[in-house]
């Protein structure tokens, strides 16, 4: 009976979910959100200042680029380690990206607990939509003909990721937050941004495709 209540001892929602070997975090809220505030402040800083340095780019491609290089070092790194470390809530060690995931879960238990939706999701994101990011930084800084459609296509992603993210918690239930506090924190304001900001580049992006799609069609009937 013992070690069945230990594998109850665990800080998130729904309580009677099973989570054996479950360490709990060692850093406090404070300390994991600030590394990941001034990682996050760093990433966009550095490319802030390299892109100063390619030809002709407007503020708004530079910050495109600051987003993707966070966005694409976020799927990568954070998702990443989620997706290939299925037992993080047994590190003992205070390996930072577990306790950056132990810490969240408090927003949304699924992640402890490996719901097979999330998963997926995850990997995917991390091994498709991380390298497809940086990707997006390289095509914007050279010009590339290929730069809009590669950023829609990628928004488009993490609407949909987004979305099956919101809608599969929805269908079951939304209990997953082990107070109202961490819901809105973690589960809500945390995910904004990849819901806002994708949606306003693939509206900018399609308008550039369709503006150059136009703009090739015209010439084509000059040329006739």
């Amino acid at each position: 009976m013992e070690g069945s209540d230990s594998a109850l001892n665990h800080p998130y929602s729904p309580q009677n979910v099973k989570l054996p070997g479950f360490v709990p975090v060692v850093y406090s809220q404070a300390t994991i959100l600030g590394v990941y505030g001034l990682a996050s402040l760093l990433v966009v800083s550095l490319t802030w200042l390299i892109s100063g340095r390619a030809p002709k780019k407007s503020k708004l491609d530079r910050w495109l680029m600051c987003w993707w290089a966070f966005t694409g070092l976020t799927h990568l790194i954070l998702e990443g380690y989620f997706a290939f470390s299925p037992e993080f809530y047994k590190d003992k060690t205070a390996c930072y990206l577990a306790e950056v995931w132990k810490e969240y879960s408090k927003g949304d238990s699924r992640y402890a607990f490996r719901d097979a939706g999330v998963v997926a999701v995850e990997g995917l994101t991390a091994v498709i939509e991380g390298p497809a990011c940086l990707l997006a930084v390289y095509a914007i800084a050279k010009g590339k003909s290929y730069s809009y459609v590669l950023q829609l296509a990628i928004s488009l992603g993490q609407l949909y990721g987004t979305a099956v993210y919101f809608i599969t918690a929805f269908l079951e239930g939304d209990h997953f937050a082990a107070s109202p506090l961490y819901y809105y924190e973690y589960y809500i304001a945390a995910n904004a941004s990849w819901i806002v900001i994708p949606t306003l580049i693939s509206i900018r992006s399609w308008k550039r495709i369709c503006a150059a799609v136009q703009a090739q069609g015209q010439k084509k009937n000059k040329t006739r």
